[in-house]
């Protein structure tokens, strides 16, 4: 796959046996990869794990005033965090759990948190949900049917009095007002018992009670509002600040707009940067610059070729599964980067999605299928290593990464032991696809990894992970310039999050959940230096 020809390593890359050549080599690799060797990774290990901690004393806290309910629900959040928890927390007390005892964690964690997700349903099923009496009854019916001396509805359900004492103007909802009648009739005792309408935006919030399956509810109110006023209106089915149902009706002049030509301009150019950055990475990789040696694009083209194969898995993965659920995409913006080729790509959402099942599919889709082709390679380049194979690198960068490093000493064993490693050009290609892969993956904003935990956890707790995130960072930052690169980059295009879905009370399944937890694990493996301790018991380097 990658002719001997291709390849011409420089004497910095071959046969370094001494203690100071391979000292002269980490800046080279930091430069290309962003991954340096870095010795103090057990006080970021405890802190990750003190973090954890908190957030599960402060999910209990606020679990207890819910009851049985709220409980179950807490320790569904248990069963999800408890074993990354428990590897990290023994990783950072330099206990090991190999592979299998991993994968038996995580087997056992999706099997309890199944189980919980059922008792929690059936806890649910047994509340009895309130019913309205007929006073309830009669003021909806006279909200709805009341008209004024013109014919129109009366002025407490076409206005709001304001809340501040100042001022006692009324506030005129920006709703036609037969439209408003029209859509205070979709509403019944049986799905949704309104009972306020509040201004908002260009629409309205209607506050009351909600009767059945957000699910149903959501498709039953959908249908009813498209046969009425067709496709003029939409409705959306969310909680407000106090975790309370309500419905926000918006004209369909608010949905996104679709990708205007500066914008697919500026795709086409970030693209193009992409391939330069790309083919530049793979010169830095052989000892030199490509920009200067332009010439030499034969030698960096495999490595650029293995990069794009990583990002076009991900953007094909994500536009058949929003394809599948009719939801449009943007152009994708790739994100240019000299250390790693690219940080992946932006991908705006051009049409409302229906649920949050779909954001959470798309979103993994693209990093799923980046992460399976950057692990194949990577699997692969291992089992074709011998002595002899065109990259050789000093056994010390395998404690740049939790899975590289257990993967490499599954499939090296013995040969990580020497000071000099030989290995094959897809180990370093499939190594930097998981490093973009998990930087994608990270719980902040609109990045894939900010998607996944909104779609699981809600908007709350989304905003949280991605303020951790930033911290998290800013103080990795310290000993890794990329990391503050990333932040930035964050910062400025990435932070929101994504609007609301149509209907956002329905949350993905279990076993959506247990994929997620799984990223988000392999994540953190991919991107987490191993301590010397553990690095030592895996008898990595000398």
């Amino acid at each position: 796959m990658f002719p001997t020809t291709l390849f011409h390593i420089p004497q910095n890359l071959m046969l370094l046996l001494d203690r100071s050549a391979i000292d002269r080599l980490k800046p080279l690799w930091a430069q290309a990869t962003g991954m340096p060797i870095v010795a103090s990774e057990n006080t970021a290990t405890i802190a990750l794990v003190l973090v954890a901690v908190g957030i599960l004393g402060w999910g209990f806290y606020r679990a207890r005033p819910f009851g049985k309910l709220g409980i179950l629900a807490w320790l569904q959040s248990v069963a999800l965090m408890s074993p990354w928890l428990l590897f990290f927390g023994l990783f950072a007390a330099g206990i090991y759990l190999n592979l299998v005892a991993v994968l038996l964690l995580l087997v056992a964690s999706t099997g309890l948190y199944i189980y919980l997700g059922r008792q929690l349903r059936k806890a649910a099923s047994d509340a009895v949900l309130p019913r309205p009496d007929a006073a309830e009854v009669k003021s909806q019916s006279d909200a709805f049917s009341a008209p004024d001396s013109q014919g129109t509805p009366g002025p407490e359900t076409i206005k709001i009095v304001t809340s501040s004492p100042a001022n006692k103007e009324s506030e005129i909802i920006p709703v036609p007002v037969e439209d408003l009648k029209t859509i205070k009739g979709i509403f019944g005792i049986d799905t949704f018992f309104a009972t306020e309408t509040i201004p908002y935006q260009d629409g309205v919030i209607l506050k009351g009670n909600l009767r059945g399956d957000p699910e149903q509810v959501h498709s039953r109110l959908t249908a009813s509002l498209e046969e009425r006023l067709n496709d003029r209106y939409r409705l959306f089915l969310v909680e407000n600040q106090d975790d309370k149902p309500v419905v926000i009706i918006l004209p369909s002049t608010n949905d996104p707009q679709p990708t205007t030509v500066s914008q697919k301009i500026l795709a086409v150019v970030l693209l193009l940067a992409t391939i330069a950055t790309s083919l530049e990475t793979g010169g830095l990789l052989l000892g030199f610059d490509f920009f200067n040696s332009p010439t030499r694009y034969l030698e960096v083209l495999p490595i650029a070729v293995g990069i794009w194969a990583v990002l076009g898995s991900g953007e094909i993965a994500r536009r058949v599964l929003a394809n599948r659920y009719k939801v449009g995409l943007s152009w994708p913006f790739f994100i240019p980067t000299l250390q790693i080729g690219c940080f992946g790509a932006i991908d705006r959402f051009e049409s409302l999605l229906p649920n949050r099942k779909v954001l959470f599919d798309i979103a993994f889709a693209g990093s799923a299928a980046g992460g399976i082709v950057s692990l194949l390679m990577l699997v692969t380049g291992l089992l074709l290593s011998h002595p002899g194979s065109l990259f050789q690198i000093p056994a010390e960068f395998f404690k740049g990464s939790v899975l590289v490093g257990t993967l490499a000493k599954v499939v090296l064993g013995s040969a990580l032991q020497q000071q000099i490693v030989d290995v094959h050009p897809l180990v370093v290609i499939g190594w930097l696809g998981l490093v973009i892969t998990a930087i994608n993956l990270m719980p902040a904003g609109q990045l894939d990894g900010g998607r996944i935990v909104q779609a699981i956890y809600g908007r709350k707790i989304a905003s949280r992970t991605t303020l951790a995130t930033f911290v998290v960072l800013a103080i990795v930052s310290l000993v890794n310039p990329l990391a503050l690169y990333w932040a930035i980059v964050i910062l400025i295009l990435q932070r929101n999050l994504e609007r609301p879905s149509l209907n956002e009370l329905t949350e993905p399944d279990d076993a959506r959940a247990a994929l997620g937890l799984l990223a988000l694990f392999l994540m953190i493996a991919a991107l987490l230096p191993l301590t010397p301790a553990l690095a030592g018991r895996l008898g990595i380097g000398n």
